[in-house]
């Protein structure tokens, strides 16, 4: 249950992180659509494993093995089924929490909900879970790139180490040219000091990572129940470490009085609906309003750290727990490319939900 996202653009992931592999199957592609096993690779280049000392250093290639769906370099509106096998397994390294609980992770809720747990890398509740979305986020950026929407993330605080202004001045094209995925460059080399620093101490870190979206075309969105930020939120607070989302001016907005707050509309020289602020973030009524979607995704410090812990066993005893083997001492360099994949699965849905609300 609880394994399949979106409603008419909608995936079922699978797989657990010391299984054979993840996968995921992507239904209600349109058919038609430019695609090729390339472009789905990329996205996941992003995520893996290894890139750089401020990661994990499990080597995982993450080949993406396309099994349907895909005929000629473009979709066949059949379901796209894609495979990534896991190659760099560790599994002895979880041999001693196979009884234990470690602080802040799920397993004792798994035990809790199921009575069993694969506590080899947490099984399910791995992010490893997380590529396979990446590879379907991959195929929603090329659905929404027909029609003109890009999406785009990156790190905009590590601890207390924020990039100072907001993403209007950014050139978010730098996202990608350093290991920390900020496009700040004196900020990202400040962070990525705090999160080696952070590293050598057996620690770990938490931080932000900032959402914008582009091009996005008014009327994305249900009124009610499946309003567009809501969407957004429910797609954000389902990876791995989230604590915490807000759209807009989010929080800070609520320091402010109603004639501040308040986004004036006028109409620009091409006839087009333009807001003077955007502190509603895109979104009004839980529809888009044409202007950029933007949002902060909160992600906690990572949970399993290379120090002795106190906790207890599933005899309900007191034991003395430290992690082991391979572990990101930050999550939010790969978390980039998982925020962005969320967002494209959801605006790809809203987009084809809205192309059957009106003639």
């Amino acid at each position: 249950m609880s394994n399949s996202f979106g409603t008419l653009f909608r995936i079922t992931t699978f797989g657990e992180s010391h299984g054979p592999g993840i996968g995921v199957v992507v239904d209600g592609c349109p058919a038609g659509l430019p695609l090729t096993a390339d472009q789905i690779q990329t996205a996941l280049d992003r995520r893996r494993p290894g890139q750089s000392d401020l990661t994990t250093p499990r080597k995982e290639a993450d080949r993406v093995e396309v099994q349907s769906g895909l005929f000629g370099g473009q979709t066949t509106g059949t379901p796209i089924g894609l495979f990534i096998r896991n190659e760099d397994q560790a599994s002895h390294d979880y041999s001693h929490i196979e009884h234990a609980y470690r602080p802040s992770h799920a397993d004792y809720t798994y035990d809790a909900k199921y009575g069993r747990r694969d506590y080899r890398g947490g099984g399910r509740s791995s992010a490893r879970e997380t590529a396979a979305r990446v590879a379907a986020g991959a195929i929603a950026a090329q659905l929404l790139a027909h029609y003109g929407v890009q999406a785009r993330s990156y790190v905009s605080q590590v601890g207390a180490v924020a990039v100072p202004v907001g993403y209007e001045q950014l050139d978010l094209g730098l996202i990608d040219t350093n290991p920390v995925r900020c496009p700040h460059p004196e900020t990202a080399a400040r962070m990525a000091e705090l999160i080696r620093q952070t590293r050598d101490r057996h620690d770990t870190v938490g931080g932000l990572v900032t959402g914008v979206v582009t091009g996005v075309p008014a009327g994305l969105g249900e009124p009610v129940f499946d309003k567009l930020h809501a969407e957004l939120g429910k797609a954000m607070l389902s990876i791995n470490a989230v604590k915490g989302f807000e759209y807009g001016s989010g929080f800070a907005g609520t320091l402010l009085f109603g004639s501040e707050h308040n986004d004036a509309f006028y109409t620009d020289e091409a006839g087009t609906v333009r807001t003077r602020t955007n502190h509603s973030g895109g979104i009004q009524g839980g529809i888009s309003n044409g202007q950029d979607i933007y949002f902060r995704v909160a992600f906690k410090p990572v949970a399993t750290i290379l120090q002795p812990q106190a906790t207890i066993n599933d005899q309900g005893e007191d034991i003395t727990l430290a992690g082991k083997g391979r572990h990101d001492p930050c999550v939010l360099p790969r978390a980039v490319p998982i925020v962005d994949a969320m967002t494209n699965l959801v605006l790809a849905d809203m987009l084809l939900r809205a192309r059957g609300s009106r003639l």
